[in-house]
């Protein structure tokens, strides 16, 4: 299915699998929404959309956390952005790696907040205007962290469990109309995940990824083009990513250095 002239809405475009994504949406014909908390980082994107590929863009300055203001300004967009084709939910983060007992409720927050919450607010303001329309592609980008729990993921798994729950409930609600609900749930993917995850200690976040390639944000995004450009008839639900060096949430071969 071509993607030229849809639009395309990804949250948490900014870097890593967000911007890859609209990138690689952009590559293949669509408008972009970009939303993030960043706008400086925005532009930067929509600028390299523009010079690449030449399709529109838009920059939507907005946390997703603030449920008002995800609603005031996607009800605000102008008109050739209001009808939204494609909507990528990728905006989310872990926070802390501490045992459940020992954790901080404000990491619990920020994680509870961005990953569950935030997907509701964007996913509650998008979709009806989807169902009128007879059309769309939900794409939530989810985790291996929403399958399997592993040692300190406690709250940042259960919050991708609730991702995987959220997007089997929603196509269970749309299956009466054309629109389709997917999920991405990749491994161990190189982005500023664990960076932000160990609060800039990047030398911690460095060896998450010691001694084996990992995914790129460009692979996830080539799975979102995947998902989109099937035919109308077709609905992929679940695609699980993995390195080849790994097998499962704590299963990873490591090269000797």
């Amino acid at each position: 299915m071509p993607l030229s002239g849809k639009i395309a809405l990804v949250t948490g475009a900014t870097s890593g699998i967000g911007k890859a994504t609209a990138l690689a949406l952009a590559r293949e014909g669509c408008d972009l929404i970009l939303l993030g908390r960043r706008v400086e980082r925005l532009n930067k994107v929509g600028d390299e959309i523009k010079k690449r590929f030449k399709t529109n863009w838009l920059a939507l300055p907005v946390d997703v956390r603030d449920a008002g203001a995800v609603k005031a300004s996607l009800e605000g967009l102008p008109d050739f952005w209001q009808n939204i084709d494609i909507l990528i939910n990728n905006a989310g983060l872990a926070s802390g790696f501490s045992k459940l007992h020992q954790g901080d409720p404000q990491d619990w927050e920020l994680m509870i907040d961005t990953n569950v919450k935030g997907l509701l607010y964007v996913t509650r303001t998008v979709v009806p205007g989807m169902v009128k329309r007879g059309k769309g592609d939900i794409v939530n980008i989810g985790s291996i962290a929403g399958h399997e729990v592993y040692p300190g993921g406690n709250v940042y798994c259960a919050t991708k469990h609730a991702v995987d729950a959220l997007t089997k409930g929603l196509r269970l609600d749309l299956v009466d109309t054309p629109l389709r609900v997917s999920t991405v749930d990749p491994g161990l993917v190189e982005t500023e995940f664990s960076v932000v995850r160990f609060k800039g200690d990047e030398e911690r976040a460095k060896n998450v990824y010691r001694g084996l390639q990992p995914l790129t944000g460009e692979d996830i995004a080539e799975a979102v083009v995947f998902i989109v450009t099937r035919p109308a008839h077709v609905q992929i639900a679940e695609i699980i990513v993995f390195p080849t060096a790994q097998a499962s949430a704590t299963v990873v071969h490591r090269k000797e250095e």
